[in-house]
């Protein structure tokens, strides 16, 4: 049995080094083709900016562009790669088989540099994982140390090509189930609205995967009772989040909840069990440290920090400073657990998609992932400790102020 090192992109500005699975195809030649046409096309940025006639600047912008496109297009004609299969297929064709485009860096991270080298060299895969080494960049969340899945994006597709032929488990980020393992509590209803407490692992509506929503449930649930009541999504929570969801039976009572949502009248809060730190320091080769955060009962304060969806591996979100949403958090340490975990409660001041398990994961947040959150750095298992403890809001027909909590079960 053998083990093997792989690393994503370059290392200290080099694609080869010692004791690494080599890359599936070096571009780092000084003397190669790349290198010699990148060169080419980065001369004409100064004859662009130095052009003062339009029509030849709009040329030459035109020459850079196409010559951009031909060059990235031959870097993904001479990615090969392999399956256990033998069979061999370049990234721009696993791609466009797909009808999709495959993005920059495609075919240069570490799983596939490590399965094109197992297959040329007669190895088997048995297992294989990818951690992140080092400083997290501030548009994503990673910690030092944590196991992440790969991305969507960019080895997605190729994963799918470069694994066919292995006995392989099914994707834990794709075990969805289409059985209903726990009904919804109904917590209130009357002929207007209708609240529910929502399980974790049940959709809020039918989405793209196959799998059991609250929404169809309640639907099925009015079609047995013979009263033609139609029920319709005001609001929603992640697929994994438990918590407090309130539906409508009627577009006008839909459209007014709504609309206290995107006016800011609902208040709301969370909790989340977030995973214990490794309050061990990390030192760089730059002299830098990493230290987890402190947080202890009592603690309070806000995160706010922009995020946008991170289109090379949806749907996992990312912080952007310039294109961004904002996005704002309070949150409150109510308890520290024995093992190290904390016990938090959340104050949404937006409702950003994932946004409080980016505040919760990212560096510059808390720098701890919510519990049992794979897609953000907890690979621990479990369900994901985040419930919608409370929701309030004003009935769309009698106008009254009501009131919802219910309690969270994180085992």
């Amino acid at each position: 049995m053998a083990v093997l090192w792989g690393f994503s992109g370059l290392a200290g500005g080099r694609s080869c080094v010692d004791g690494f699975v080599p890359p599936i195809f070096d571009l780092t030649d000084p003397d190669g083709y790349f290198r010699i046409r990148e060169a080419e096309i980065s001369a004409l940025a100064p004859l662009i900016a130095a052009e003062k006639d339009q029509d030849r600047k709009a040329e030459l912008m035109a020459m850079r562009k196409s010559m951009s496109e031909e060059l990235q297009r031959w870097i993904f004609e001479q990615f090969v790669v392999m399956n256990v299969k033998g069979e061999r297929r370049s990234v721009y064709d696993v791609f466009s088989e797909r009808g999709q485009v495959p993005p920059g860096g495609t075919g240069d991270c570490a799983l596939p540099k490590m399965l094109q080298y197992a297959y040329e060299n007669g190895l088997r895969p048995l297992a294989f994982g990818e951690f992140w080494y080092g400083r997290s960049p501030r548009s994503e969340v990673r910690t030092h140390g944590s196991f992440y899945p790969s991305c969507m994006g960019k080895c997605g597709p190729l994963l799918a090509y470069m694994l066919k032929g292995l006995d392989v488990e099914p994707n834990p980020m794709e075990a969805y189930s289409s059985v209903l393992i726990h009904e919804p509590e109904i917590l209130f209803e009357d002929d207007t609205i209708v609240v529910v407490d929502k399980p974790s692992g049940l959709l809020s509506v039918p989405g793209k995967i196959k799998a059991e929503s609250v929404l169809a449930w309640l639907q099925r649930r009015a079609n047995h009772a013979g009263n033609g009541e139609r029920i319709y999504s005001c609001h929603r929570l992640d697929m994994d989040t438990s918590g407090v969801l309130v539906f409508a039976k009627s577009v006008e009572a839909q459209t007014s909840i709504m609309r206290q949502f995107e006016e800011r009248e609902v208040s709301k809060s969370y909790v989340a069990l977030l995973a214990a730190a490794d309050m061990a320091s990390v030192n760089f080769s730059d002299g830098d440290r990493q230290l987890a955060r402190h947080l202890a009962k009592g603690d309070r304060g806000t995160v706010e920090l922009p995020l946008m969806l991170d289109y090379y591996d949806r749907p996992r979100q990312m912080v952007d400073d310039q294109d961004g949403k904002g996005a704002l958090t309070e949150y409150e340490v109510l308890d520290e657990m024995d093992g190290g975990e904390l016990l938090v409660r959340f104050v949404p001041h937006t409702g950003r998609t994932h946004q409080l398990r980016v505040h919760s994961a990212h560096a510059d947040g808390l720098g701890r992932p919510i519990k049992g959150d794979r897609l953000y750095g907890d690979m621990s298992g479990g369900r994901l400790c985040l419930h919608a403890e409370y929701l309030r809001f004003s009935h769309p027909k009698t106008g009254e102020r009501m009131e919802f909590r219910t309690d969270p079960d994180f085992t």
